[in-house]
């Protein structure tokens, strides 16, 4: 038996997604966006790798906001892109995920290493009722002059204060304040800056 999970709610999956409420990620309009994502994110990694001048204006189309003078290295995986603001001055490295089912907002003069993973999606854990089909989201925020570095992995729901670095490798769990330095998994604060 199907279990209606939404009885009495009449929004689209897409409208309980961006309400960050639980839905079900097979909504049509989710996946002609999602598409329309993949395929930008691929035309801007072509157009990069060519030295196309057109790659800026790729990335400008598949995100929500590309600060000036920002640059993001190819591959760039996302779920949609357009939910991805990205401030000026900052600079991601490559095989940056950005599952932005939630806001991913990235302030500007940030530095982000390699293989970092920006993660909004959450599911339920309560295996009763059956709900592994559903899906909820958190925004990630990441303030300005932030450095993540290689391979970290920010986790849905958290802030990043503004001037913060996180080490290389830490999984971000929680949210962390201004002017710190937070490592390992999960990240914890180690010392202030300045």
């Amino acid at each position: 038996m199907a279990v209606d999970y939404f009885a009495g709610d009449e929004r689209t999956n897409r409208e309980r997604m961006l309400a960050g409420d639980l839905y079900v990620a097979d909504d049509p309009e989710n996946e002609r966006l999602h598409r329309r994502g993949i395929r930008l994110a691929d035309a801007y990694h072509r157009a990069d790798v060519a030295g196309d001048p057109a790659a800026r204006g790729i990335l400008d189309d598949l995100l929500g906001t590309l600060g000036e003078g920002a640059h993001i290295n190819p591959p760039l995986f996302v779920d949609y892109g357009e939910n991805i603001h990205v401030g000026a001055r900052t600079f991601v490295n490559y095989n940056l995920t950005a599952l932005d089912v939630a806001p991913i907002v990235i302030g500007e003069d940030c530095q982000i290493g390699p293989n970092v993973q920006l993660l909004t999606p959450t599911h339920p854990i309560d295996p009763q009722p059956r709900r592994d089909k559903l899906e909820a989201a958190q925004p990630i925020t990441i303030g300005d002059n932030v450095w993540l570095g290689g391979g970290v992995i920010v986790c849905p729901g958290v802030s990043i204060g503004e001037n913060s670095v996180i080490g290389a490798g830490s999984v971000v769990t929680r949210s962390i304040p201004a002017n710190v330095v937070a490592v390992g998994n999960p990240a914890r604060v180690i010392r202030e800056i300045g």
